[in-house]
């Protein structure tokens, strides 16, 4: 295998790195022919240039998606799995490549990246499989001469907007089921990572997928206006997102010109809870995998961590040891555990919450500061204790590698704690006391609960949240519903 150096990155297939935008089956330049830099977050040095679309094109790749939908939306359930099951092998066979274009562009291990293609094309996979079982019902009339039946139709172009942390996983848990549903799709991918999302759709260009079907508007410079065209166009139907609270209250304004449909995933700000009955070790583990997933840079991650100060040493001793080894580096290398942040303005955030809490009488364990001598965007993966509960970082989400240490004294205390946030996306806790499994879990006020695991996400569940954590649920039985209307038939006249 060959790895990516600071400024290029060498692929087995070189086709699948791709610069430019998507339109009607065409790899097409910005009409100006402005492009912006993708940087590697582990070197800071330029990986390339992507071309830089502004609204004029985003207009077009709507039309375009809009005369697509005539005949994809037409396509049987069936044809449309046989595509996706294609699309899936297609990310298998190039997991390699595809794993060095997230590593390259979001900094994260080349093992967690290869972890993250996989988990992508279980969306594909299981998309596809919901293709064919998108069914309808009859209800039964209470007039002799007429029957209800209800069926379930694509709704149309979808805006999909994703995020830079998951810039593969995320193309897979919204594309594929707006694909399996029969809708076609403008893709806005984030400035930070776009190479992932423009390889996958040469994938599905491969495939098999309809020229118009899947479109991409690459943008930086523009980000604001062509944002705003794809929530407001009246073609657009649906908008789904991913990223902060702010920007999803932003969008959901934008979308209400049209009452669109829209799911969000927000932000989010778990709690992860040990309680004095928990397996220690286990819930070591735990924190580790939820924590520091991405070096902290997921939505689901541990943002604010109670421990019953029972085991509340013990607890802070061992995660501190094992934080303790971690190696951080380019995540090429084989022995790095840990990436890079993403940017400058992540690596100040992390530092503010961190002097902050110290400023609150918190005490750092470990790391606590910017890694020295690092080209990269990196931060000492860090473990501080004695952490006000009332500090910036229990009320924000730090999205960095800071496990925060909090004591708590009973099960009433760290329920009101937990819940004392506008957000509500995942939570988390450790217990082998079954009564309280269920009150705690019931309790949280949270879309998403691991109980005695740190680690939720699947295809197959309802992945999202409440409170200002967003609207709607993405995977699962019912993920595609999201993608589709339901329409209701009366037959009169028997």
């Amino acid at each position: 295998m060959t790895y990516a150096t600071a400024a290029k990155i060498n692929l087995k297939d070189a086709g699948l790195l791709k610069s430019q935008g998507f339109i009607g089956g065409q790899w097409i330049d910005a009409k100006d022919k402005a492009t912006f830099p993708v940087l590697n977050p582990a070197t800071k040095e330029e990986i390339g240039a992507v071309s830089d679309m502004g609204l004029e094109q985003a207009k077009e790749a709507i039309d375009v998606a809009g005369e697509a939908f005539k005949s994809w939306s037409k396509t049987t359930g069936r044809h449309r799995h046989d595509i996706l099951m294609k699309f899936h092998k297609l990310i298998l066979d190039n997991a390699d490549d595809l794993a060095m274009i997230i590593t390259a562009e979001n900094g994260k291990t080349f093992a967690e990246a290869k972890g993250e293609n996989a988990y992508s094309a279980s969306f594909v996979e299981w998309f596809a499989e919901e293709a064919v079982r998108t069914y309808g019902e009859v209800i039964p009339s209470a007039t002799m001469s007429l029957r209800n039946v209800v069926v379930k139709q694509p709704v149309g172009v979808v805006s999909l907007l994703t995020p830079w942390n998951f810039p593969s996983a995320m193309i897979g848990r919204k594309l594929a089921p707006a694909l399996a549903a029969g809708c076609t799709a403008v893709i806005k991918p984030p400035a930070e990572t776009p190479y992932s999302t423009l390889a996958l759709v040469e994938l599905a260009k491969r495939a098999g997928i309809p020229d118009g079907v899947i479109n991409v508007v690459p943008t930086h410079v523009h980000l604001q206006e062509v944002g705003r065209e794809l929530c407001e166009s009246k073609i657009v139907k649906k908008i789904s997102f991913t990223g902060s609270t702010p920007v999803a209250k932003l969008l959901m304004k934008q979308a209400a010109s049209t009452l669109k449909k829209v799911s969000f995933e927000a932000g989010g700000n778990a709690p992860f809870i040990i309680f004095d009955d928990a397996d220690v070790e286990a819930a070591v583990d735990g924190a580790i995998a939820s924590k520091f997933r991405g070096s902290g840079q997921t939505c689901v991650c541990a943002n604010r961590i109670y421990v019953h100060s029972s085991v509340y040493a013990d607890f802070a001793s061992r995660l501190a040891q094992k934080v303790d080894g971690f190696k951080i580096g380019n995540g090429m290398d084989k022995e790095t555990t840990h990436g890079p942040l993403i940017h400058e303005r992540a690596i100040e955030k992390v530092q503010r919450h961190v002097d902050d809490a110290v400023s609150k009488g918190a005490s750092i364990l470990v790391g606590g500061k910017r890694a020295e001598g690092m080209p990269g965007f990196f931060y000492e993966p860090t473990v501080l204790c004695d952490v006000d509960p009332h500090a910036e970082i229990t009320d924000e989400e730090t999205f960095g590698p800071v496990a925060a240490l909090i004591k708590f004294e009973t099960e009433e205390e760290v329920i009101r704690l937990a819940n004392d946030t506008d957000v509500g996306l995942a939570g988390y806790f450790y217990s082998r006391d079954i009564g309280r499994v269920w009150r705690v879990a019931e309790a949280l006020q949270v879309g998403m609960v691991g109980a005695n695991t740190g680690l939720i996400s699947q295809a197959v569940i309802p992945f999202g949240g409440i409170k200002e954590s967003g609207l709607g649920r993405e995977g699962g039985p019912h993920g595609i519903d999201e993608y589709m209307n339901t329409k209701f038939i009366a037959f009169g006249g028997l």
